[in-house]
């Protein structure tokens, strides 16, 4: 299969069924959606359907109906950001297309092509973009295979996270399958009373965040498989007296940081030491001191949890870091956030505590020579019941061809059978070839391998 044609069949624009934008107050932000950058993070869920009685325009129906539905329980990402400080004019809706895609859905599967997945969502991600009224801040692509439904979705960061996400959509699948008991109701309030907007932020922190995410670069994005038992040899090589148990996560992002490590230092003519830093995704939600769960809760309640790493590249030797030393360092940084922390960032008392985070990010961020900056986020604890009915998705797909300005990034998601997890990593091109040609990290990553072989793939 060279290339794949989508065809536009209908562009709609999906509104709350039963919300007026005169009678809903305006929607506040938090001050880390304010921080966050607008950008589009794209996912789609890959459905192969062969039964022979599908009703495919009554599916598309049903589709629009419930998506109109949800949106009446999460109007906000039916609105429009204004000021940086609030979303109003929830009738403003989401663009919502249904697209033909002239191929089988099987075939495509057999060895999907990352590049193409932008083909799939309808708004380009991970493009820097300027904050604006006419921006959405949610979108849906249903794309129609032959013998398939692949829905793709972009999600604004600026207000949805990766567990905003994760409730939004589980509300419309539950609310398509006709089962409300399983519609989760927002808690709409709670991000901006934790951690309050500010009129008066400081344009610098909002440049910091831009900074981190967006760079000129030319850049790739490839795909790494790791099985079950790729996985379980990383932990038991991550483990020490500090880490006697580490996550698959845990493991797998040190393992995934130090090759990243060794691509740059194989490319660095220099004999100078500098400063490596992981950003990892910390979910707050379970570390404040509640009474109340706040699973629920939409917004961005997350922060990026920084590790520092000092780097000699006089030798390679000296350069050479342990699993097991990188896994303890991240560990380390995310237990930082507990709840007596976080108890000093929040309400309007916790600004100072915020500015104060934000101070040493900027600060690190500062250091001569630059600091490699890589970040991790995982969804290996999300979308794993995004089953309209026609069973779980077959394969998730995450990252099609990243802007140039989008880089030194990686998302974890679990594989949808085998236990295995899939590192979506985007680097500048030359390093991610060096990362390609690291025997090291091919002995337990699969590159780019059809979905149907990735049960088989991992180490000999």
């Amino acid at each position: 299969m060279e290339k794949i044609e989508v065809s536009i069949i209908s562009r709609d624009t999906i509104k709350p069924s039963a919300a007026s934008s005169s009678l809903l107050h305006p929607h506040k932000l938090s001050i880390i959606d304010q921080i966050t950058p607008t950008m589009y993070v794209p996912v789609i869920f890959f459905y192969p359907i062969t039964d022979p009685v599908f009703n495919l325009p009554r599916t598309l129906t049903d589709l629009k109906n419930t998506l109109s539905q949800t949106l009446t329980l999460y109007y906000p990402l039916s609105g429009r950001v204004k000021n940086n400080l609030y979303i109003d004019d929830f009738e403003a809706g989401v663009p919502y297309l249904e697209v033909r895609v002239n191929c089988n859905m099987i075939d495509f599967l057999k060895l999907p092509k990352t590049e193409w997945l932008n083909e799939f969502v309808p708004i380009q991600p991970y493009r820097k973009e300027t904050i604006s009224e006419l921006l959405p801040l949610l979108g849906v692509q249903v794309n129609i295979f032959d013998y398939g439904i692949a829905i793709g979705v972009s999600l604004c960061h600026k207000l949805i996270d990766g567990e905003t996400a994760n409730c939004f959509l589980k509300s419309w699948v539950a609310a398509f399958r006709g089962c409300r008991d399983k519609i989760i109701h927002p808690n709409l309030s709670q991000a901006a009373v934790l951690f309050p907007p500010r009129d008066d932020l400081p344009e610098k922190y909002v440049a910091l965040m831009e900074r981190w995410c967006f760079c000129e670069r030319n850049v790739v994005t490839r795909r790494f498989v790791f099985n079950a038992k790729a996985i379980s040899a990383l932990q038991d090589e991550g483990k020490s007296e500090y880490v006697p148990e580490p996550s698959r996560v845990q493991a797998l992002t040190g393992f995934l940081w130090k090759h990243q490590l060794a691509a740059s230092r194989a490319l660095s003519s220099g004999t100078s030491t500098r400063f490596s830093l992981a950003l990892q995704a910390v979910n707050l939600r379970s570390r404040l001191n509640m009474k109340t769960t706040l699973d629920n809760a939409i917004g961005n309640i997350f922060l990026w949890a920084p590790s520092f790493l000092e780097l000699n590249y006089t030798t390679p030797e000296s350069s050479d870091h342990k699993l097991c030393d990188l896994v303890n360092l991240l560990k380390e940084s995310v237990k930082e956030y507990n709840s007596d922390y976080l108890e000093t960032l929040k309400g309007e008392k916790g600004y100072g505590g915020m500015c104060d985070w934000l101070d040493l990010m900027e600060e690190g961020s500062s250091i001569e020579p630059a600091l490699e900056i890589y970040s991790f986020s995982s969804w290996t604890r999300m979308f794993d019941q995004i089953d309209f009915g026609w069973g779980k998705p077959f394969w998730i797909g995450v990252t099609g061809k990243v802007q140039t300005t989008y880089t030194n990034s990686t998302v974890l998601v679990e594989t949808q059978c085998d236990n295995g997890i899939e590192a979506w990593v985007t680097l500048d091109q030359k390093r991610m070839a060096m990362l390609e040609q690291d025997p090291q990290f091919l002995a337990f990553a699969s590159p780019t391998p059809g979905i149907s072989m990735a049960s088989s793939v991992g180490i000999d």
